[in-house]
């Protein structure tokens, strides 16, 4: 039980930096290109499986941060989602980085 505590809260903690750096990164860096920058979405359908993602990582973080990390099955699962959701999130992170250099 107390793995699963400090797995999550040490992936939690990663991808909050992570996005910090992310943001930092956008916002002092060449702002022109960014500004310009436009994502084209073909199937707007697509859109429903972030939604879910993100939505499932606000839930399972209440969840685990109201019961404070006591419930195991809770902590692995924020732990795979929030796994799942840097890696979506890196993602766009490098196709946006590649368009706009």
């Amino acid at each position: 039980m107390k793995t699963s505590q400090i797995v999550a809260k040490a992936v939690l903690r990663l991808f909050l930096l992570l996005v910090l750096i992310a943001c930092f990164v956008f916002l002092h860096n060449d702002n022109a290109k960014l500004q310009q920058f436009n994502f084209v979405i073909v199937r707007k359908w697509t859109l429903i499986f972030p939604f879910i993602l993100i939505a499932g990582f606000i839930t399972l973080l209440i969840n685990c941060v109201v019961n404070k990390y006591k419930k195991t099955d809770m902590n692995w699962l924020l732990v795979v989602n929030t796994v799942v959701l840097i890696a979506y999130l890196a993602a766009i992170v490098l196709r946006v980085y590649q368009e706009i250099n």
